[in-house]
């Protein structure tokens, strides 16, 4: 009997992407791979990426490159593309990168065991398959450490933001049933997750499709009463969409962690209205002060910087606004021109060194905020779910339920000399001592 092929893996892009590749490869190892994590011992490389903004699809290119080296020049002998930048890029993908020997788009992932035979003989594959009839249900090997796991609720989205490629990429909304994704909540308890977050294009706008109106609370209520997840967090959603009910949820809900990702992306109305977002600036204010009612909220935001029009008092307005809203976790991304988008022929396009002095001075801005923030910190006693131990500066490290698995900052602390050692996913209190840089926090355990 033949021996199978070694399957390697590497996922690019967000944790939507993360969870896709996630299924992928339960497929791969039911079909009786081997999965290797070495792309040098790999037969075959699976490379699901993104293609959101440049950046994403330059970092996709390079992967695709270091892995058709190794076929060049090594034993590799096939390279699987799929994810966004497949599914974008359908045409150009063979043309542009004849290393590649199968394509799959989004809607296409369940026939990646096609694929790998169909490069076991040596042909070529493509499949993309109508993402509105893609699958829900599935099996997935998780691939974050056993303490936290992804609970993708819903593919696609209905926002047409002018500057966003990813409806057109992924499609219309396309909620999951609620009673699915309870039940794969409770497989994640079962497997050791300690905290499950919640994932989508527009988590707020979830169940629309399905039930008519959202359906976010409702999930989240019924992810409570079935499991014992400690911490549930919601990540992605829209500042025009956050209801009074939510409000409430986070106000009432103790395992619902009091952390909101509420990207708001300008502070100028009139860019608010040519990037064709939902509300205007009063919108945001007015979320921003409804979700601060509740004790201990955390908010996170993102801001673009150089979108097309945007005046020098388009970016006041949105430094001073930053400013005044002082989130307490913030990002910053310069537009970035994505053909196929409305702004891409937007006339008054930035160029690229405003663009970059722009983003400077409100990352300034920002990274002063957090400097503060952190600093406010020092004295105070936290509870960290524990990430792992760093043998170079002998510290455990972990995050506050204020920050977010592998987008935020992180607590480094010590333990008394003589205790009992900490494990991954174990909660523990810190008594902060110092910061480190912007972001980090740095502590001592006060129950080893």
């Amino acid at each position: 009997m033949k021996k199978k092929s070694k399957i390697g893996f590497i996922s690019l892009g967000c944790p939507k992407n993360q969870v896709d590749t996630e299924v992928m490869l339960a497929d791969v190892v039911k079909a009786g791979y081997e999965i290797t994590p070495d792309d040098t011992e790999a037969d075959i490389i699976i490379i699901n990426t993104c293609a959101f903004i440049e950046s994403a699809k330059q970092e996709a290119i390079d992967n695709i490159l270091d892995e058709a080296w190794l076929k060049k020049n090594a034993n590799l002998k096939g390279i699987i593309v799929t994810g966004c930048l497949a599914q974008r890029y359908r045409e150009q993908v063979f043309e542009e990168l004849p290393e590649v020997d199968a394509v799959l788009g989004v809607g296409s992932l369940h026939h990646i065991v096609e694929a790998i035979e169909a490069v076991e003989r040596r042909r070529r594959y493509s499949s993309f398959d109508e993402i509105a009839d893609m699958e829900t249900a599935s099996d997935r090997v998780v691939t974050t450490p056993e303490y936290l796991a992804y609970l993708k609720i819903a593919e696609g989205c209905d926002n047409r933001c002018t500057y966003y490629a990813i409806p057109g990429i992924r499609g219309a909304l396309h909620s999951r049933p609620m009673e699915e994704l309870v039940a794969e909540a409770k497989e994640m308890e079962s497997l050791g997750a300690r905290e499950l977050v919640l994932i989508a294009q527009d988590t707020t706008v979830y169940g629309k499709d399905l039930y008519g109106e959202s359906r976010l609370v409702e999930l989240i209520q019924a992810i409570t009463r079935e499991t014992a997840i400690p911490w549930i967090r919601v990540l992605y959603c829209y500042p025009d969409k956050i209801t009074d009910k939510l409000v409430e949820e986070f106000r009432t809900n103790a395992r619902l962690v009091k952390y909101i990702d509420l990207p708001v992306q300008h502070l100028s109305d009139k860019i608010l209205h040519r990037m064709n977002r939902r509300g205007d600036s009063s919108t945001i204010y007015d979320a921003v002060a409804r979700l601060r009612t509740v004790p201990g909220m955390v908010i996170r935001s993102t801001f673009i910087v150089g979108f097309p029009g945007e005046t020098e008092e388009d970016f006041r307005l949105l430094c001073e606004g930053a400013k005044k809203l002082n989130f307490d976790r913030a990002g910053v991304f310069a537009y970035s021109r994505e053909e196929g988008t409305p702004a891409y022929d937007f006339e008054e396009q930035i160029d690229e060194q405003t663009k970059q002095d722009r983003y400077d001075i409100l990352m300034r801005e920002l990274a002063d905020q957090s400097r503060a923030r952190a600093e406010r910190m020092i004295g105070k006693t936290v509870t960290v779910l524990v990430e792992g131990f760093d043998a170079v500066s002998e510290n455990y490290f972990g995050r506050t339920y204020a920050d977010a698995y592998d987008i935020d900052g992180k607590v480094f602390f010590s333990n008394a000399i003589g205790s009992s050692r900490f494990t991954e996913g174990q909660f523990v209190l810190v008594k902060i001592t110092d910061c480190y840089d912007d972001y980090d926090l740095v502590g001592e355990a006060v129950n080893g």
